[in-house]
């Protein structure tokens, strides 16, 4: 059996998988956010530890529960939500709360490193202010004395593995991710860091997610009842949300309907189109690549207008969009960009917006708007990737937001694509982090046996008529609200920000 942990942004989750790829176990433990000033989001790496021992711990007491043998376990992975800067100093002290994926305060450190020198053709992506690189160097301008301290920059599941092995190591995903890696090459870049006043040594070393990096603290082992068992370099939370669902060769594709939305594309050897804010990383698995095209806010938008139109949860939402009936010609549009936007736009200052409302407007046509518009907002990903060459005839859907048919048919129609449900889409990053623990301990294992896909549950086929409504009717008016609102999205942003 293998343990996977996966660090999000709301939770930690693990799981326990057998070697027949059956879920023995799960548990989660949420987490917080905070938002000291606007555009900004951090956490404390503490609370990722605290809620990773009490998901394990839980997690064990269920297994133990059931009669499984702890003894049986071989190996834990490991994945997390990406970008995020956790500076220690030189006895492993947290020097600041880490910086998040999705905070915005480095608007101007992007700018200065898009003027280094081959930026692009080494990191194959734009500067964002959610990569890693642009948090340092506004950390070196606005708090020089925590700069100063820094010992190790480590990713937030990085910092779970320095504290479950002791070792300093990362993997060429999530390392992808801070554009310090040469991403064609799989290594550190130094002229890439020393753009941020870094170097090697502030770095973790660099593992293939398949690869073992360390083994569990006996302290940890004995509080457990487990071996002093290797844990996997894992991946970034959409790799190893890849790996779980079976998108591990050229070709798959997939949605990932968390926090954020992601659409990600396995590629033939390296590719990149930064001018489309389309990254473009490593996978998890050895001499392997992909595309991605990232919307900040996708199912988090449901709980925003849940929470604004009174609903009691999302479910409420959901069930009332769905009894209102499909979103008409005269439906409001909602703009998704609750905290700014990357692909197409790569725009800090977009903010989300009901457009098209009226006196006869109700609830539930908010409700079929949110849904719409994060469906129309990962269409103009998907386009995005296509345009990069990559396209898929079937793509396969995970996250929390694949549990709603009503929605999936909906995306389905919107994309035009086929969408495969498949079980175990929900813990999808901790299961591929469980998979890459197998491979760790097996390198000779093929991919077929370890990461098959997991059983369909249904297929939502596109309508045509639906199809044609949504590309030939609202998604030109949707880019359009956004291209006329995008002036007045910066002025509101200045004026909140102190510097209109």
């Amino acid at each position: 059996m293998f343990i996977g942990i996966d660090l999000g942004t709301s939770s930690v989750k693990t799981v326990l998988v057998d070697r027949q790829g059956h879920l023995r176990g799960t548990a989660s433990v949420p987490l917080n956010l905070s938002h000291p000033q606007p555009r900004w989001s951090e956490q404390d790496p503490e609370d990722w530890w605290q809620a990773t021992v009490h998901a394990m711990d839980a997690l064990l007491a269920e297994a133990a529960g059931k009669g499984l043998t702890l003894a049986d376990i071989e190996a834990i992975g490991l994945s997390g939500q990406q970008h995020g800067a956790t500076l220690l100093g030189a006895g492993d002290e947290v020097l600041r709360p880490a910086i998040l994926w999705n905070d915005g305060r480095s608007e101007r450190e992007c700018d200065e490193l898009e003027q280094v020198g081959r930026f692009r053709e080494i990191t194959g992506n734009l500067a964002m202010p959610g990569f890693t690189a642009p948090k340092l160097m506004w950390v070196r301008r606005h708090e020089p004395e925590i700069f100063g301290k820094i010992a190790k920059v480590l990713l937030p599941k990085d910092y779970l593995r320095l504290r479950l092995t002791g070792v300093y190591a990362s993997d060429m995903s999530d390392a992808a991710g801070t554009l310090w890696l040469d991403v064609a090459r799989r290594q550190w870049s130094e002229p890439m860091l020393a753009a941020c006043g870094l170097g090697i040594e502030h770095m973790p070393e660099l593992f293939e997610g398949s690869q073992s990096t360390g083994r569990l603290r006996p302290e940890l082992a004995s509080r457990w009842k487990l071996g002093k068992l290797p844990v996997a370099g894992g991946g970034g939370d959409n790799a190893a949300g890849a790996i779980g669902v079976g998108i591990v060769k050229a070709g798959q594709a997939m949605l990932s309907l968390g926090t954020s939305g992601v659409y990600f594309a396995v590629s033939e050897g390296f590719k990149a189109c930064p001018e489309s804010a389309v990254h473009s990383f490593c996978h998890a698995l050895p001499d392997t690549w992909h595309l991605m095209s990232v919307m900040l806010s996708a199912a988090s938008c449901l709980d925003f207008s849940a929470r604004l139109a009174g609903y009691s949860d999302v479910a409420a939402l959901l069930a009332d969009a769905e009894a209102a009936g499909p979103v008409r010609a005269d439906s409001p549009w909602f703009l998704p960009y609750l905290n700014g936007e990357r692909t197409p736009h790569n725009d800090t200052h977009a903010r989300g917006a009901f457009v098209g409302l009226s006196a006869t407007t109700v609830r539930a046509d908010l409700a079929n708007a949110t849904l719409e518009g994060v469906g129309l907002g990962l269409l103009d990903g998907v386009l995005a990737v296509e345009a990069a060459g990559l396209g898929a005839e079937v793509i396969t859907v995970i996250g929390g937001g694949s549990r709603s048919a009503y929605w999936l048919q909906m995306l389905a129609d919107i994309l035009g694509r086929p969408l495969q449900q498949r079980a175990g889409g929900d813990v999808g990053p901790a299961l591929g982090a469980a998979r890459l623990a197998w491979l760790a301990v097996e390198p000779e294992a093929s991919l077929d046996e370890v990461c098959p896909p997991p059983p369909l549950l249904q297929t939502f086929t596109p309508r045509a008529d639906r199809s044609a409504f949504y590309r030939e009717q609202r998604h030109p008016v949707f880019r359009r609200l956004y291209r006329q609102l995008e002036p007045v999205f910066l002025s509101v942003d200045a004026a909140s920000t102190g510097k209109g």
